[in-house]
């Protein structure tokens, strides 16, 4: 009699399990409660946590948001099989026959030179998988963020044709959608002041796709470097407790701001060394 083959990655099999049980009937009520509409936002939370943790360099803590990832992938796949629709297996399968379909160059016989090769490539076999969609600007995502939108629209749109000649015509464009937004605001316009700086933002994006710069990446560095200098002038302010930052004059707050980006700067250096 042949011994029974342990599974390769047991723990995976464990997980479906553990969710199976879940939303059993003598499982978790929350958890037998959950759809795919309400588990929406854990999705994206759940994987913005885990680029946090890709910036940090933090690999245990990576490790663990991935998990909660998968927990997402898992969950949403058991809610689907107990419709009927499809389970983890069909997941699984659909990426996988979609990634050997797409990497020719590895799984078949097509001849590459380099990465914009298999780029082409890539695109011109995902087109023939969406037949369906008639427009450059079908399937971009309507939950993501507005940033992200923008760049998969300027990138859509570039692959048809529509592109500025140079970049100094960008800068153009940028510096005139600003003229128009400052005017916009000098007439108290608010609806038109937000279309124009709505024309901005999409104008900064094209500067950075131009550039080959992450505009969603770029602005959350933005924001880490802003949090980081806040709460260093919250330390820094804290030392003189007799007075709140809320009473601080511009100038004040102006000293503080670069008293907080000195230091930061110089604690960023030290911890690099």
């Amino acid at each position: 009699m042949e011994a029974t083959q342990k599974p390769k990655y047991p723990n995976i099999e464990r997980l479906i399990g553990i969710l199976e049980t879940l939303r059993g009937e003598n499982g978790c009520a929350w958890d037998r409660e959950q759809t795919h509409y309400s588990l929406k936002k854990n999705m994206i939370e759940e994987a913005y946590e885990a680029v946090d943790a890709i910036e940090d360099n933090d690999m245990k803590h990576l490790e663990e948001e991935l998990g909660d990832v998968l927990l997402q992938v898992v969950l949403h796949s058991q809610i689907a099989k107990e419709e009927n629709a499809f389970d983890i297996d069909d997941v699984a399968k659909g990426i996988s026959d979609k990634l050997v379909h797409r990497h020719p160059h590895v799984f078949g016989n097509t001849k590459v030179n380099g990465t914009a090769d298999i780029l082409a490539n890539w695109d011109k076999l995902k087109a023939e998988e969406k037949k369906h969609r008639k427009s450059a600007m079908d399937g971009i995502s309507k939950a993501q963020s507005a940033l992200m939108s923008a760049q998969k629209i300027s990138k859509n749109a570039v692959k048809k044709g529509f592109e500025w000649p140079d970049e100094a015509s960008l800068w153009e464009c940028f510096d005139s959608e600003t003229k128009e937004f400052k005017e916009a605001v000098a007439k108290g316009d608010k609806e038109n002041a937000e279309e124009e700086l709505g024309d901005i933002l999409f104008a900064a994006v094209n500067l950075a796709r131009w550039n080959k710069i992450d505009a969603e990446q770029a602005l959350l560095k933005a924001n880490r470097k802003f949090m980081a200098r806040f709460r260093k002038m919250e330390e820094i302010a804290a030392k003189n407790p007799d007075k709140p930052l809320e009473e601080y004059s511009f100038e004040e707050y102006d000293q503080l701001w670069k008293q907080a980006k000195k230091a930061v700067k110089q604690e960023q250096a030290e911890n690099k060394i």
